[in-house]
């Protein structure tokens, strides 16, 4: 796919792309021809779809192939487990194909039990190992875990870069993933008042460093709680993002768009 946005006719609304909506969960697949038709209406014309098991890997190759969508595969820390473990055996094969252009999502999730962070780590650094062997980008899930996930990337020398997606937290923060190669996918959380850190923060770091996503069927935007979050929303998120900046939105779309293709090559 080219890095240059598609152009829009007689239409001069931004064209924008989603690094992180998990379109074939059961929340979105279902009508997943109408959520697409809703989000293009409105100019999002790229999508990231990263898996959160094993069992996801074979339907977005099928999605892939079917919608040209980017697409990244591993296990997401949420449901780490022996049996997700073992299946990693065959990720790297599937992960070597040209039209799987990152692993993800995987990470750290520190706000679930205990007993969990042993087997999480576990396939985590099996999976960052993998892409850095096949020279491809991640996709970094994080909850309470920012500090862990630099150590382990760091201990790693991880140099392939990625996206930390779903930032939230202080400029101090994001710049120790930046300055690793990462971008920041900035998503709902900014549409929030009450995250001032983080509202701050997306006012300082340079536009090059951020994408922007939806991560639906979740974290839906302020004043959609309660509702089904879709690439449709990608747009608010934009018009909240220019706003904080005070930033052109336009350009700030041809910026977002050029960092996620050239970070995402197939």
């Amino acid at each position: 796919m080219s890095i240059t946005p598609p152009v829009q006719a007689a239409d001069t609304r931004p064209v924008l792309f989603d690094s992180h909506c998990h379109l074939d969960l059961p929340e979105l697949l279902p009508e997943l021809e109408l959520h697409l038709a809703n989000a293009r209406a409105l100019g999002v014309e790229g999508f990231l779809v990263p898996a959160v098991q094993s069992s996801a890997w074979s339907l977005l190759l099928e999605l892939k192939q079917r919608y040209g969508f980017y697409i990244a595969l591993g296990v997401h820390p949420w449901w780490a487990c022996p049996t997700e473990l073992n299946a990693l055996a065959g990720l790297e094969a599937l992960v070597a194909l040209p039209q799987v252009c990152a692993i993800g999502e995987i990470g750290l999730d520190f706000a679930l039990d205990e007993q969990s962070f042993a087997i999480q780590r576990q396939c985590f650094e099996a999976q960052l190992q993998l892409a850095a062997k096949l020279k491809k980008p991640v996709i970094l899930h994080h909850r309470k875990s920012q500090n862990e996930l630099l150590q382990v990337l760091k201990q790693q020398q991880f140099s392939q870069g990625g996206i930390l997606h779903a930032f939230s937290g202080s400029f101090a923060q994001g710049k120790a993933f930046i300055d690793l190669g990462f971008k920041l996918g900035i998503g709902g959380t900014i549409t929030y008042e009450r995250a001032e850190k983080t509202r701050k923060a997306v006012k300082q770091f340079p536009l090059e460093a951020l994408v922007l996503e939806t991560d639906s069927p979740s974290m839906p935007l302020a004043g959609f709680q309660g509702q089904i979050n879709t690439p449709a929303q990608l747009p608010l998120v934009l018009k909240v993002l220019a706003e904080l900046r005070g930033q052109d939105p336009q350009h700030m779309a041809g910026v977002f768009w050029h960092t996620a293709t050239k970070l995402l090559k197939p």
